[in-house]
């Protein structure tokens, strides 16, 4: 139906004749989300509303505290509700849809962070002090296929203070991503005769695809509320890949009975841990996980990367390696005759030098804490049978959805709204995992603008799909 807020404009509402507050609630937040009414506008009395919606005048009253309340609204004395001028997603006219310019929908996915927050000034600030610093030696072909011995060090000291690895410079190889630190690690097993890899039921697709196409057999092992179920584990394996600060995409840290338990695995059968610690300072409710590294230096290649406190573009990931398996990864990567970076790898190493990456974590690491926040509060507030799992960490969010919703109609609801994002399943390493209904909604990848916006927009995603979902109940009984 349509109604007349303002003397020349018109709002289309749509409200069901279920549940018409929540209806009314999410209807208006969608408004407002979507730029339909801006800021300023006023609203209809609440009598002359609930005689337009046919509902009771005090439904309206409740849903404009409500949204009051949340900061969406503002009530003037004597002169009526009005859209607030600080709404917590108004959106600018440019932003007012989610989507690309070219209409494909954002991406959302988990892993991915805010490209918006990359600290450009002092990037370049460390990056004419670093080329200004180069020797010629460094400016030429090298010999050592480690990766410059600056950024080694540097790395070296930041790991050992920050995630209590055990590490020296001369251990350490920078690659190109996590990903091709994975591929030269696979590939480097295979190459000494392993033949498979245990990985989490849940995890990167990409990663799995990599280890296979090394010619490493893929074993899924279980992930509950303690992560990996490590018992898995048998002496037919030959390593394992774990995600232990934060387990992705469930959110669980490894337990510490766990933790023993790999590393015993590993130094009775000589298998190798693969640490993937994609987000490990971004850690919320206190202090950081510490690296499994730690505990087995010589059983354990650890693997970091600048992509979530930086950004993807910096490309450089870091790989703490075993003493008994560094020769393998040299030869490797020998083989391939991977690029060098070395100008950007210097300019890491003045980046952490200058402490500017430990300054822009604790910027990131608050960020991201607030997105978190912000959706929890959301969630409790909008679909409080909807919650959040795992621990307070990392940049994407774990959402356990109500009982009988279907997480592909979720994302579904998503994309209609113009932002990607994905269910459980999709993450899973084989079709008969029995996902519980889930999605992974990656707050970290929204510009710094579209933050609240965006989980907003994920929220009434979320809600779209139960009050479908209750709608068909309703008209099959």
């Amino acid at each position: 139906m349509s109604l007349t807020p303002h003397a020349d404009l018109d709002l289309h509402l749509e409200v069901g004749e279920t549940r018409p507050a929540r209806a009314l609630e999410r209807a208006l937040r969608d408004a407002i989300v979507t730029g339909r009414v801006t800021a300023g506008c006023r609203l209809p009395t609440t009598r002359s509303l609930a005689a337009d919606l046919g509902v009771a005048r005090t439904t309206v009253s409740e849903v404009y505290a409500q949204l009051a309340a949340e900061g969406w609204l503002e009530s003037r004395v004597g002169a009526g509700t009005w859209v607030a001028e600080t709404a917590p997603s108004r959106p600018d006219r440019a932003e007012a849809q989610a989507a690309e310019p070219d209409g494909r929908p954002r991406p959302y996915w988990g892993g991915y962070p805010d490209a918006s927050l990359f600290p450009l000034g002092e990037w370049a600030a460390a990056a004419r002090r670093a080329a200004d610093a180069a020797t010629l030696a460094e400016l030429g072909y090298s010999e050592d296929l480690r990766g410059s011995l600056r950024l080694r060090a540097e790395l070296a000291s930041y790991l050992r203070r920050t995630r209590g690895a055990q590490v020296s410079p001369e251990r350490i190889v920078i690659g190109q991503g996590f990903s091709g630190l994975l591929a030269l690690t696979c590939r480097a097993m295979a190459g000494a005769g392993a033949r498979r890899l245990a990985v989490e039921e849940y995890g990167h697709p990409a990663h799995r695809e990599i280890a296979a196409a090394a010619g490493l057999e893929l074993v899924p092992v279980p992930v509950d509320g303690e992560g990996a179920d490590v018992s898995r584990l048998g002496p037919g394996i030959d390593g394992v890949l774990l995600t232990p600060a934060h387990q992705f995409p469930t959110g669980v840290p490894l337990s510490p009975a766990r933790r023993r338990a790999v590393i015993a695995w590993a130094q009775q059968t000589g298998g190798l841990v693969i640490e993937d610690d994609y987000d490990g300072e971004f850690r919320y409710e206190r202090r950081a996980v510490g690296a499994l590294q730690a505990m087995a230096p010589d059983q354990v290649m650890y693997i970091g990367t600048a992509s979530k406190a930086l950004g993807p573009a910096v490309g450089l990931a870091w790989a703490a390696v075993p003493k008994t398996r560094l020769a393998g990864l040299i030869a490797q990567r020998s083989v391939l005759n991977e690029p060098r970076d070395t100008l950007n790898q210097l300019t890491l190493a003045e980046f952490i030098a200058a402490h500017s990456y430990d300054r822009q974590v604790r910027r990131m690491r608050a960020e991201y804490r607030r997105r978190r926040e912000y959706l929890a509060a959301r969630l409790a507030a909008r679909v409080p049978r909807a919650r959040l799992a795992g621990v307070p960490a990392g940049i994407q969010a774990f959402v356990i959805l109500p009982a009988g919703t279907d997480p592909d109609q979720v994302v579904a609801a998503g994309l209609r709204r113009g932002l990607a994002f994905k269910a459980l399943h999709e993450y899973a390493a084989s079709a008969g995992s029995g996902n519980p209904p889930a999605i992974v909604a990656g707050f970290g990848a929204s510009p710094a603008t579209r933050a609240q916006s965006d989980i907003h927009l994920v929220v009434a995603a979320i809600e779209e799909s139960i009050a479908d979902r209750c709608r068909l109940s309703e008209g099959e009984n």
